[in-house]
């Protein structure tokens, strides 16, 4: 069985939006809707100006998405990637509410859940996640991690890799970003478990080297900070 996983270089991103606008068209989001996004902030260090860092779901190890559905709708497939089970959803919400990264929205139309489920159709068929496939700059990177072959398996050992995670709320994300990662827009949620407990999550992240996440031999350091400076397009939409 894969273990399947993403890996985004974030200095790679153009900002096209080509990967969003794929993810739509392959899984039929509603318009207005978006099952991955690229999160923009200054940084007077970029010739650009801005720094771009795509994300999406962050497939988690322990993720409270899944504790804190009342259904079982949500669940950790045995390749490693969070799934919807439509037919138990009720869209009541709480996963939305439990997710640290903002990663869930409710389809309209089909009153349900939906989310990143690295494109599962087409995976079925032997493709790539269409976030993959468009991306020209190859940023994103997907594969099976247990394969010492994989794409993805040779840039998580030959990269530093970060893995973003709410500091109340460790749920060992597995999407990871690969090199330097902006550090002062890290996403927040309105709980971080089961319906009932609801707060802030402060943020935080860990950083590992090489694949240590992933039962290899490397030597991990965990820092924990908390957001600064400007807020993000997250933060920016809750006070509007």
């Amino acid at each position: 069985m894969p273990r399947y996983v993403m890996a985004i270089d974030a200095s790679k991103c153009l900002n096209c939006k080509a990967c969003l606008i794929a993810c739509q068209q392959r899984n039929a989001v509603p318009y207005g809707l978006s099952r991955n996004w690229v999160r923009e902030t200054p940084d007077t260090a970029s010739p650009s100006g801005w720094r771009y860092q795509p994300g999406a779901c962050m497939h988690c190890d322990e993720p409270s998405c899944v504790d804190a559905c009342p259904t079982h709708a949500t669940y950790k497939a045995e390749d490693g990637v969070v799934m919807v089970d439509e037919t138990r959803c009720i869209a009541c919400g709480s996963c939305m509410r439990a997710c640290p990264y903002q990663a869930r929205h409710i389809d309209p139309a089909r009153r349900v859940v939906d989310k990143c489920d690295y494109c599962a159709p087409s995976r079925a068929e032997g493709m790539e996640p269409a976030c993959v496939s468009v991306c020209t700059t190859r940023a994103r990177v997907f594969g099976d991690v247990d394969d010492p072959q994989s794409p993805v398996s040779k840039v998580l050992g030959s990269h530093k890799v970060t893995f973003v995670e709410a500091k109340d709320a460790p749920t060992k994300p597995t999407l990871a970003y690969l090199n330097d990662v902006a550090d002062k827009h890290w996403p927040k949620a309105e709980s971080a478990g089961p319906v009932g407990f609801m707060g802030t999550v402060a943020t935080g992240v860990r950083w590992l080297g090489a694949l240590s996440l992933f039962g290899v031999v490397g030597v991990g350091l965990r820092q924990l900070i908390r957001p600064t400076g400007e807020a993000s397009h997250e933060e920016k939409r809750k006070g509007s």
